[in-house]
């Protein structure tokens, strides 16, 4: 038998199928679009085509994430905390906090030594510091968003991106491009600033080592160096860090399929 977790954010939805190991089988990243039902149906469809897996072999399934509750074929919902803190204590047993950088909101997520949540902190009020902050930045400098994090690396001077409002970061950013500051100089700036708050946050819960970081942005290398650099030290960034929150959702669905025989 096999299980599922599906987790539906702002800007993708995720599926991880993991078989009775516990061990990932298959697992797919989907665009959300407009409809988070249909987005979570066709993730999981494509997880189990992969897997090649029928419906009928999936013991239990767990959706999670904002739009966890529109589906109704999941057997349980979970929310993306507790799901994100399992995910990443799975992939590295020593993670206590949790740096999670989505593309609507950005999370800080404190575990204890068994993996479980104790505390954290959230910004789901505004876009700033999220990917989808990140996404306007890069359209403010006509790049693409995967040159962000590479080009960053090449910085020389150090400018501050002061605005913590996203309409108002990218209108300093098009100043900045005015007066023919460097792109890779800027996107510095707007790393440094995202990281900075990320550190608001971590200030908030107490950060304790090990650091891991989940979520798309966690693919953007020059996010991860500047948060580096401010911790003083590595922290842990999973493979695909987007399906992290996914397969915390499979691992609890394992459980509680265990919890239903």
């Amino acid at each position: 038998m096999y299980y599922a977790g599906i987790d539906i954010g702002s800007l993708s939805a995720d599926t991880v199928i993991i078989d009775e190991q516990g061990q990932i089988v298959s697992f797919d990243i989907s665009p959300t679009g407009a409809n988070s039902k249909i987005a979570g149906e066709r993730s999981l469809e494509q997880a189990l085509a992969r897997g090649r897996i029928s419906r009928e072999d999936l013991a239990f399934s767990v959706a999670t994430g904002y739009g966890r509750v529109s589906l109704e074929f999941a057997d349980k919902a979970i929310t993306e905390i507790t799901c994100h803190g399992r995910g990443a204590a799975r992939l590295f047993p020593g993670t206590r906090t949790i740096l999670d950088i989505g593309g609507q909101d950005s999370k800080v997520i404190k575990l204890d030594d068994s993996g479980k949540v104790v505390d954290f902190a959230m910004n789901d009020k505004c876009a700033a510091g999220t990917g989808r902050f990140l996404e306007v930045m890069a359209g403010a400098l006509e790049i693409d968003l995967e040159e962000m994090g590479p080009l960053s690396l090449k910085s020389n001077e150090q400018i501050a991106i002061s605005s913590t409002c996203t309409v108002f970061a990218e209108s300093e950013v098009i100043s900045l491009v005015a007066r023919a500051k460097a792109k890779e100089d800027i996107i510095d700036g707007i790393h440094k600033s995202i990281c900075n708050r990320i550190f608001a946050m971590l200030d908030r819960i107490g950060p304790a080592p090990e650091l891991t970081m989940t979520g798309g942005v966690a693919k953007n290398i020059g996010i991860v160096d500047s948060i580096q650099q401010k911790v003083g030290s590595p922290i842990n960034v999973p493979q695909e860090p987007q399906i992290v929150g996914a397969l915390g959702a499979a691992l609890i669905a394992k459980e509680r399929a265990a919890d239903t025989m």
